[in-house]
Order: structure tokens, then C-alpha cells, then sequence
């Protein structure tokens, strides 16, 4: 994650087909048109037909044009987009204008150009939008024709009832669509940090296939690599002539050389099998080990219990979820991580806790959630706040239950539960299943 740039996942593009805009505005042409039939034909209401087909006729040109001349399928950028739904706003109070302002029950589709960029656009661009249809609004309610009705039965509505359309407006737009900037964000926020979690995941994945390709090479190859080293120096012994017997003795080094190299390699890759079974506490011992160089002290406890050690699958996910933990657990400590694990026939137990300054109250019941990060800013060694959402969702989806709390007063720090049923951390699980 630490090679992932901030803009990639926190602030993503947004981006609203022209094919989206263009079905809209067709189906508000189809609307409008409509409704003028209904009224002036069906109803028989005096309506200023040549004003409101012209504004429809130019919204269908508009349609037209744009149809012509880009492709439907392309993306908008989101000024282009948002003016666009400005155009939306525009002509219908060009249309409100000409048949009753306020009055006319069709006044609150002011609200749906908003919602729609609280749904797809930045906010700024949204905010815009909701000025634009506010101050439309009130400009219709000082100027407009009379509203479409019975002549001798005209409708005379009180200035205090249009203010309370106006207001009723005003307030829909505000509050739905905040409402459904808030929702949209959320989604959007999820979906981002589930794709950054299956990225890691998948990086996870790709080393330990390297890591059990390597472990395989090194097996492959040390028998044929065996064999000729002894040849060469078998044959370096009976030679007599200098010159052969120099390339004899370099074949054998270099040989040699070849047999260390996959000898480390071995080293790093103790066994062939990219999911090897491991005993609770050596995997405890795994992802600790490479944060004890940090001037932490790490403590390990294992329990004694009755029953016998758990053993699981060398899993990525449990890897990386409780090595994540243990980093944000060295991070904040002053100067030790405790690091407790037990178990019983029933339940397999991790506890992780540290010295530090503890997780914010206003923060403990949210500890989790993706972009959501103690550290101050990025240049004080702060990230996009998604490690320990992406090693939540990883442990989680190994079964296990993960809990935040802090120490009881008097003292501080964070504490970390991870929990599974003893016979889901022993199943044999493959990384598809992991994922999935």
C-alpha cells in the first residue's frame, strides 16, 4: 500500500457517461411535452404553448447536437457534466416561468439535477448546482405568468403558502441532497478500500507463488548442479595439463557459487509448499520478527493450556492481517507491544496490545473503517488510513472476530483481540477461498 499514490484510491475521478445525460434529458423533453399536451388538450387550461415548445425544442436540439457530436458512450469530465444539469435547471425555470413559477406542482424537479450531482459529482460542483436552482426559485417567485387554470374559476393562492413552497424547496434540496452525497461517499469510499484490500491481497498471492516457485527451483536443481560440481573436481584431481585444470577449477566454483545461491533461497523458503501448516506460536514468531529492530521491545506469551497447540495454514491473509496490527501497534508504542496468545478446544486467541497513547475516544467505535487514520498527515509517516480496514476485512474473512479497545485506567494503549473458533483457524483454506 505504502507504493499506492494517495490520488488512486482517496480522491478518485468521477466521471458520468454523456449517454446518462443525454436518456435524462430525453426523458424531460418526452415529460414536458406531455404534460402541455395533458394541460392544454385534455384539461383545456389556457397555456402559453409557443414559449414552452420553443424552450422544449431547444433542449431536443441541444440533444441532437451533442448525439452528433460526441460519442454518447465517452465520459464527461465533471464540469462538463454538472453544466449540463445547469442547462436542466435553467430550462425548466424557463418553463416554470411561462406556466404559474412557484405555483406549478412540477416547481419541486428543481431537485433532481442536485440529487443527481450529490450522486456523481465533487461537492463544489454540487453546491453550484444547488445555488443555481435556489436562486431560480426565487426568482420565480416574484416573476412569472399566471398559473394554467379555469378562467372563471381562476386559483389564487396566498403569499404566505408560496413561501412555504419556496422554503419547502430549498429545504429538499439541502437536505436530500447532503443525504445523498453522504451515502454516495460512503459506497464510494468502500469500494475503494475493498479494491485497494484485494490489491494487497493479491500482492500477497504473487509472493508466496514466487516464494514456493523459488523453494521449487532450488529443490529442481541442486541434484544436477551436485553432480557436476563433484565431476568437475573429480576431473580437476586426474587432469594434468595446467590450462584444463584452471577452467576445471573455475567450473567447480562457479558451481559452487550456484549452490549457495539456492541455498539462501532455501533458507528464505523452508519448505516447497506455498501454504505449509504452522503452529500458533511460529506464526506469532513470523510476523513479529521483522519488527523487532525498532527499538520496541515485543514481548510473546504463549498460554499453557490443556489442549493442544492450534495449527493452521500459512495463510497470506492471516499473515498480513496481524503483521499490519503489530506495525500500527509498533508505531504508537513508547516502548513495548505485548503480543498474548491462547487458546482452548473451542476458541484461538490473539491479543496484541501496546504502551502508546491509545485510541481516541471519538475514534474507538470506528476503528476499522476505511481512510480513517490517527496520524496527522502523510508527512508525519501517515497513509491513506486503510491498513488496518484492509487487515480487518483479511482476518474477517477468515473467520476470525476482530475487537478494539484501550487498557483499563490508570493504564494506556491500545488493545487488539483477534479471535477464531478453533476448528475455522485449523481448516485448510486456500487463498481463492481467502479472497472470495
Amino acid at each position: 500500500m505504502t507504493e499506492t499514490a494517495d490520488t488512486d484510491f482517496r480522491n478518485p475521478q468521477r466521471h458520468i457517461r454523456l449517454d446518462t445525460i443525454l436518456r435524462l434529458r430525453w426523458l424531460a423533453v418526452l415529460g414536458q411535452l406531455a404534460a402541455i399536451f395533458i394541460v392544454a388538450q385534455g384539461l383545456e387550461f389556457n397555456v402559453e404553448i409557443v414559449p414552452c415548445v420553443s424552450i422544449i425544442a431547444l433542449s431536443a436540439a441541444v440533444n441532437l447536437a451533442l448525439q452528433t457530436a460526441a460519442n454518447p458512450m465517452q465520459r464527461l469530465e465533471p464540469i462538463q457534466a454538472a453544466g449540463l444539469l445547469a442547462l436542466n435547471i435553467v430550462e425548466l425555470a424557463g418553463l416554470l416561468f411561462f406556466t404559474g413559477g412557484l405555483q406549478n406542482p412540477f416547481s419541486f424537479l428543481f431537485l433532481a439535477p442536485v440529487l443527481i450531482s450529490a450522486t456523481a459529482l465533487p461537492a463544489r460542483l454540487t453546491f453550484g448546482l444547488g445555488l443555481l436552482a435556489v436562486a431560480c426559485a426565487s426568482i420565480l417567485f416574484f416573476f412569472h405568468l399566471p398559473l394554467p387554470w379555469d378562467s372563471d374559476d381562476p386559483l389564487v393562492l396566498p403569499p404566505i403558502y408560496l413561501v412555504g413552497v419556496w422554503l419547502s424547496i430549498v429545504l429538499a434540496i439541502g437536505v436530500t441532497s447532503l443525504y445523498s452525497f453522504q451515502v454516495t461517499q460512503e459506497a464510494r469510499k468502500l469500494a475503494d478500500a475493498l479494491a485497494a484490500t484485494e490489491l494487497v491481497l493479491t500482492r500477497e498471492q504473487h509472493l508466496t507463488q514466487l516464494d514456493g516457485l523459488a523453494a521449487a527451483a532450488a529443490h529442481e536443481l541442486g541434484t544436477p548442479l551436485a553432480t557436476i560440481f563433484l565431476i568437475s573436481r573429480e576431473l580437476e584431481k586426474t587432469v594434468k595439463e595446467p590450462s584444463f585444470a584452471a577452467d576445471l577449477k573455475t567450473l567447480r566454483e562457479q558451481t559452487q557459487r550456484c549452490r549457495d545461491i539456492l541455498s539462501k533461497i532455501t533458507q528464505l523458503s523452508p519448505s516447497g509448499a506455498p501454504f505449509d501448516r504452522m503452529k500458533l506460536s511460529e506464526l506469532i514468531e513470523e510476523v513479529v520478527a521483522p519488527h523487532r529492530d525498532f527499538g520496541i521491545d515485543i514481548k510473546v506469551r504463549i498460554a499453557v493450556a490443556a489442549a493442544a497447540e492450534p495449527v493452521g495454514s500459512r495463510n497470506p491473509a492471516i499473515l498480513y492481517g496481524v503483521g499490519n496490527i503489530i506495525e500500527n501497534a509498533v508505531d504508537f508504542a513508547n516502548t513495548t507491544v505485548e503480543v498474548n496468545a491462547w487458546w482452548n478446544n473451542d476458541t484461538t486467541e490473539i491479543v496484541i496490545s501496546d504502551d502508546g497513547p491509545g485510541i481516541p475516544p471519538d475514534l474507538l467505535n470506528r476503528i476499522g473503517e476505511p481512510y480513517l487514520s490517527r496520524r496527522r498527515s502523510q508527512d508525519e509517516g501517515g497513509g491513506l488510513g486503510l491498513g488496518v480496514f484492509i487487515a480487518r476485512t483479511l482476518l474477517e474473512r477468515t473467520g476470525a472476530k476482530v475487537a478494539f479497545t484501550n487498557r483499563t485506567f490508570p493504564d494506556h494503549g491500545a488493545v487488539v483481540r483477534i479471535a477464531w473458533p478453533r476448528q475455522r483457524f485449523e481448516a485448510i483454506e486456500t487463498l481463492e477461498e481467502t479472497i472470495g
